[in-house]
């Protein structure tokens, strides 16, 4: 596609043509450039037009250049510019016959690749790794099998007690806090047809029969995270967020574990806020309709 050059001139005085993929980006040089397509000051463009791009989010669908004058403290005459390179090079689009630019189509379908590029699993796993580190204590993925939950993936944690279940161990999901998260995602009915003949708590802590497990359903919808306490294994409390998939039908809990004795509330409130943001990072990316946002009010309050 042919374009007119523009010339701009470097701190040796000299005229430059800067080329990117052929096409001549009009800029003030700041950097001499080196021998090749992509300067030191072109990089600075592409620095421009990320944050251009950081600038839309599920609440702001277009821009203008009053816009990125005031988000970016941008000059005017910049953000016209860059506005309009973006748009020539298909990385933004027109709103109709406005002066809003939107992402384009070429972005969406790059979305679309990255969307599709790892697995629920890859991504509940960076998620928890990343908690993990930050709180200290061990990290799982889950995913349940009928009425049992597996896990997949662990991150030990650094603090001397720590809580370690091997890799492939299966729990029944209505005895712990990732099956119940999981469980929560279902309707009532389709968890009384999991257990037909009713249950067998192996402790004093778990739900003691289905009607008491559909109760504790009932606050995890409503909190968005289950918790348990000395259930399926013994001298161990989790907090657990499930999410999932629709496009392959994926779901996953994510958990943080610890020894029950050890955590005060001040640190159970901040794993309950982690592993809900995480978890609404992804449900977001997967387009997760039954996803249950945190309720920090119950998240505060509940025991």
């Amino acid at each position: 596609m042919p374009t007119l050059p523009r010339q701009a001139r470097s701190r040796a005085g000299h005229r430059i043509d800067i080329f990117i993929n052929l096409r001549i980006v009009p800029f003030i040089a700041t950097q001499v450039p080196f021998n090749g397509t992509l300067s030191v000051t072109a990089m600075s463009i592409l620095s421009s037009a990320v944050d251009v791009l950081r600038c839309f989010s599920s609440t702001r669908h277009d821009v203008t250049v009053t816009d990125l004058v005031s988000l970016l403290g941008m000059p005017k005459s910049n953000a016209s510019r860059l506005l309009r390179a973006m748009r020539d090079e298909g990385l933004l689009e027109t709103v109709g016959d406005s002066k809003r630019y939107r992402p384009s189509l070429l972005l969406n379908q790059v979305g679309h690749l990255y969307r599709f590029a790892a697995s629920l699993i890859d991504r509940a796993d960076i998620v928890v790794g990343r908690i993990s580190d930050q709180i200290g204590h061990t990290g799982y993925i889950s995913v349940r099998r009928g009425n049992e939950i597996v896990g997949v993936t662990a991150h030990p944690g650094r603090h001397a007690l720590r809580v370690v279940t091997a890799i492939g161990d299966r729990l029944p999901a209505f005895a712990s806090s990732t099956g119940r998260a999981l469980l929560a995602r279902l309707t009532d009915g389709e968890v009384r047809a999991l257990y037909p003949d009713g249950l067998t708590a192996p402790s004093e802590t778990a739900p003691q029969d289905i009607d008491e497990l559909l109760a504790r359903l009932a606050i995890v919808r409503s909190a968005g995270f289950a918790e348990s306490h000395d259930e399926a294994v013994r001298g161990v409390r989790a907090i657990s967020v499930a999410v999932g998939d629709p496009a392959t039908g994926d779901e996953v809990a994510i958990c943080i574990s610890f020894p029950a004795a050890t955590v005060e509330p001040a640190e159970r409130l901040a794993i309950i806020r982690s592993l809900g943001e995480g978890a609404a990072e992804i449900a977001a990316l997967t387009q997760d309709k039954r996803f249950t946002p945190l309720n920090l009010s119950t998240a505060e309050t509940a025991p």
